[in-house]
C-alpha cells in the first residue's frame, strides 16, 4: 500500500518553475527572517543542482535531449535567466558556479531547431549591460564573464555588445588590479574581436579609429599594462593580429558595400599609416605578404 503514495517524479519544467518562484522569493525577501531565507537558499541550491544534472547528465546517465528540450523551453518562457543573473551575488559560490554552467549549456540547446536563448537575449539585451558590468564586481566577475562569453556565440548578440558602449568598458576592465578578472576580461575581449569575423570585420572597418586608438593608448602602452600584465599582453598582440586577419578579408572583398567603400577611403591615410607600423614580434613571410596585399589595395581606392 506504501507504495501507492509515492510522490509523482517532478518534469525539467517542474524543476525550472520551482526554481522561479524561489528565484523570485529571494529577489523579494533578502532581508526576510535567516531561518526562512537559508531554507529557501538551500531549496533554490538543490534546484539548480538538479537543472545541472538534467542537462550535463551524471555518473549514472547521459543527458536526455527531450528532457533538455522541457527544460530549456520553460527556462527561456518567462524570466528565469533575468531572475538568475540578478540573484546570482546572493547565492553560495558552489550555486554561483553551477548556475554558471546552467545557463552556458542553455546558449547551446535546441528547440524545435532553433536555439531560443539567442531569440531571449535579443529580446532582452540589457542582461548583457548587466553581465559586462559584473567585471566590476570581484565577487562575480568570473561567473558573468564565463556566461557572457556563452552569450556571444550567438552573432546577433555579439554584435551588440561589439556596437554598445560596453565594448569601450574592456579597455579598463583588461587592467584591473585583480589578475583573475582582467585575464577573464581579456579572454572576452578576445572572443568578441575573433569569433565573428564578418561582424567584426564591419565592426573594424567603422570603428578603427577609435578601437586603435584606444588599443594602443590603453593596453599595449600602458605601463601598468606592460609590467603587471605580461600574460594578458600576449593575448592583445593575438587579438590584434587576429583582427588584422579579418580585416584583411574584408579589404580583399572585389564586392565591398559602398558604404564600406568610402569608410576605406576616408581614413586611408590613417589606415595606410597603422599598417606601415604594424609588426608581429617574430619575422613572418607571409604576414608581411599579406599585409603588403592590404596596403596595395587600400592604398589602390
Amino acid at each position: 500500500m506504501k507504495g501507492l503514495f509515492k510522490s509523482k517524479p517532478r518534469t525539467p519544467a517542474d524543476v525550472v518553475r520551482q526554481m522561479r518562484d524561489l528565484l523570485i522569493y529571494v529577489d523579494l525577501n533578502w532581508n526576510s527572517q535567516e531561518a526562512k531565507r537559508e531554507e529557501k537558499m538551500a531549496e533554490l541550491n538543490k534546484n539548480i543542482r538538479e537543472m545541472k544534472s538534467i542537462l550535463y547528465g551524471n555518473s549514472e546517465a547521459e543527458p536526455l535531449s527531450e528532457a533538455c528540450a522541457q527544460l530549456t523551453q520553460e527556462f527561456f518562457k518567462g524570466n528565469t535567466l533575468r531572475l538568475l543573473i540578478v540573484c546570482l551575488p546572493k547565492l553560495n559560490l558552489e550555486a554561483r558556479k553551477d548556475a554558471t554552467q546552467v545557463v552556458a549549456n542553455l546558449q547551446r540547446q535546441q528547440v524545435h531547431s532553433r536555439l531560443i536563448a539567442s531569440d531571449y537575449l535579443e529580446a532582452n539585451k540589457d542582461l548583457l549591460d548587466l553581465l559586462v558590468s559584473g567585471y566590476e564586481n570581484m565577487d562575480i566577475a568570473l561567473h558573468y564573464g564565463a556566461m557572457l562569453r556563452e552569450c556571444i556565440r550567438h552573432q546577433s548578440i555579439a554584435r551588440y555588445v561589439l556596437e554598445s558602449e560596453n565594448m569601450r568598458k574592456f579597455f579598463n576592465s583588461i587592467q584591473l588590479p585583480n589578475f583573475d578578472i582582467a585575464s577573464d576580461a581579456s579572454a572576452t575581449f578576445k572572443e568578441l574581436l575573433t569569433r565573428h569575423k564578418s561582424t567584426v570585420a564591419e565592426f573594424l572597418s567603422k570603428n578603427y579609429d577609435w578601437f586603435f586608438k584606444e588599443f594602443n593608448s590603453k593596453l599595449l602602452e600602458s605601463p601598468n599594462y606592460i609590467t603587471r600584465r605580461q600574460a594578458v599582453k600576449e593575448t592583445s598582440k593575438n587579438i590584434q593580429i587576429e583582427a588584422f586577419h579579418v580585416f584583411k578579408l574584408f579589404v580583399a572583398n572585389q564586392n565591398k558595400p559602398q558604404e564600406i567603400v568610402s569608410i576605406l577611403v576616408t581614413n586611408r591615410n590613417k589606415l595606410l599609416r597603422l599598417l606601415s607600423d604594424f609588426k608581429t614580434d617574430k619575422e613572418d613571410e607571409q604576414f608581411e605578404a599579406d599585409k603588403a596585399q592590404v596596403i596595395k589595395e587600400i592604398a589602390a581606392l
